[in-house]
């Protein structure tokens, strides 16, 4: 699957679905599609990378399932603290990391703005 891109630098809503399905596939229930999409994140992001979190320079070097079972977090580390921010409020750099637009899928997921087929409903 290619990469597609819109002018505005996010990618095409059509791709981010494609990536959605792909690894919702199979899944019964939200939990579980939470779980196939933090296992795509977890397979495709290209870890670690660095990223600013309001002004201070961060390096991600990993996701986590929240507690609650659907969220993801990024676990951000400085100076040999770490801190667990959510997918959804991380920002990204600059080029963004291989595999960030998993990250863009599912933070469409998680704000449940896709829609799958009709016939898959």
């Amino acid at each position: 699957m290619t990469k597609r891109q819109s002018g505005k630098g996010s990618y095409d809503r059509e791709y981010l679905e494609k990536l959605i399905e792909e690894a919702i596939i199979d899944c019964y229930n939200e939990h579980e599609q939470a779980v196939g999409m933090f296992t795509k994140i977890e397979e495709e992001l290209d870890l670690p990378f660095r990223t600013w979190i309001l002004g201070v320079d961060v390096t991600v070097i990993a996701v986590e399932q929240e507690d609650d079972g659907l969220g993801i977090a990024a676990v951000c580390e400085r100076d040999g603290e770490r801190q667990h921010i959510s997918l959804s409020d991380l920002p990204l750099p600059a080029p963004p990391p291989e595999g960030a637009e998993w990250i863009a899928a599912y933070r469409l997921w998680a704000r449940h703005q896709w829609s799958p087929d009709e016939d898959e409903v």
